[in-house]
């Protein structure tokens, strides 16, 4: 007999889409997964202590996070969001809890806890799950659809959730191809810049807590703290960056001048002059005048500008004073390349959300196929937004199924 409903992709929106099928009486439930234990990337994301949403709780606010997708998200985030998550998996003996900056961890401040709560989940309400089980084709069945994996295995199912992710966004929209769908080209967002400069060497790990980013030929400005990496920048103003310039960076092959204002709230001038006048016979190269830039940092910066560390404030020159502003607000760095977590990164790209009904997540071109997370083309930035995505559409997803083979 065929399943009433096979899940593609073992992840959080296959899970909870999965789950949520069956605990609405949906009828026989299997997840398929291509990789050896399912909910890899619930496993590793935030450090290992998954961020499984974010504390805003009104839905057009919410998707102001999103660089694609807003707009189509607003109607989901209204049928199951935010408060509707925390709920769930209360409800589940999971409580979350909240860090300053929004972003929401299980209290235990383990990963293992929601893969746990997701297995459990499924096993109480039946869910099958198949691993090493990767899907190469779909097409029309006798019952409704007729998948075959890559070890020759046939599935039959009644209706299908397609929820790849957008890690292997290629594999299930090449599945979404096959059933009439036209796609959007997948490109990283989300990910730091390579950046091979002497202003940066050695300093990973410094970070300043207010910067100003911009891509030269891009309109687009970010602001937030900017950290440097063993191999660049990272942080998230370069995040929030590559996010929304994710498909004009791609053009540029990643290959792109980067300015950064070090200290976009501050009147720099005016702190060099006040420097000159109240530490006149100080070495400009004791302590920064700036708390915000740490003194191993400071000095890169006069190296910069070509100011010799042991001048004194009061003999600073007109031209070094511009100089060092220059370099501090103006500061212009010479991307290489992009870095990628490979395991975590997010995608931007898929099926297109006009061949996909917002309240159903089923698909406008093939009936009883459902769409759910990032192998659509929505994606958020760093902060639990792209896991609330998965659970909105995985949940919109599998109640909409459960219904329909009830109705059927």
């Amino acid at each position: 007999m065929p399943y009433d409903l096979i899940t593609i992709g073992g992840g959080a929106a296959g899970f909870f889409g999965a789950i949520t099928h069956a605990e609405h009486g949906g009828g026989s439930t299997l997840i398929v997964e291509r990789a050896a234990k399912p909910l890899g990337k619930v496993k590793i994301s935030g450090g290992g202590r998954c961020n499984v949403t974010h504390a805003c709780f009104e839905p057009r606010e919410f998707t102001k996070n999103y660089p694609r997708g807003a707009k189509a998200l607003l109607g989901p985030l209204h049928r199951f969001g935010v408060e509707d998550t925390i709920e769930w998996f209360r409800a589940r003996g999971v409580e979350l809890w909240t860090q300053e900056d929004g972003r929401m961890f299980p209290t235990t401040d383990d990963s293992q806890t929601i893969i746990d709560c997701l297995q459990d989940s499924a096993r109480r309400a039946g869910v099958e799950v198949r691993t090493r089980s990767g899907i190469r084709s779909i097409a029309r069945g006798a019952h409704g659809f007729r998948l075959e994996s890559e070890r020759g295995e046939v599935f039959e199912a009644r209706r299908v959730l397609i929820a790849t992710g957008g890690t292997r966004v290629a594999a299930g929209a090449r599945l979404a191809e096959q059933l009439g769908h036209t796609l959007l080209p997948a490109v990283p967002s989300l990910f730091a810049f390579k950046i091979d400069d002497p202003r940066l060497a050695d300093l990973p790990g410094i970070a300043v807590v207010v910067t100003e980013c911009r891509v030269d030929g891009i309109k687009l400005v970010t602001k937030g703290p900017l950290l440097i990496t063993h191999e660049g920048v990272s942080g998230p103003a370069i995040l929030r960056l590559s996010a929304w310039g994710a498909r004009e960076l791609a053009a540029l092959h990643y290959r792109f001048t980067l300015r950064v204002d070090w200290l976009p709230e501050v009147d720099v001038a005016a702190v060099l002059q006040r420097q000159r006048e109240q530490a006149g016979r100080q070495k400009v190269e004791t302590r920064s005048p700036f708390p915000e830039i740490p003194k191993r940092f400071w000095l890169r910066f006069l190296e910069a500008a070509a100011v010799p560390s042991d001048r004194n404030w009061a003999d600073l020159t007109k031209a070094e004073r511009k100089a060092l502003v220059a370099q501090l607000t103006r500061a212009e760095f010479e991307v290489a390349g992009k870095n990628l977590n490979k395991d975590e990164f997010v995608t931007c790209g898929g099926v297109r959300l006009d061949e996909i009904d917002p309240k159903t997540m089923e698909s406008r071109l093939c009936p009883g196929l459902y769409f759910a997370g990032e192998v659509t083309d929505v994606d958020g930035i760093t902060g639990g937004f792209n896991f609330q995505n998965a659970w909105t559409g995985g949940y919109l997803a599998g109640a909409a199924a459960a219904a329909q083979g009830i109705e059927g």
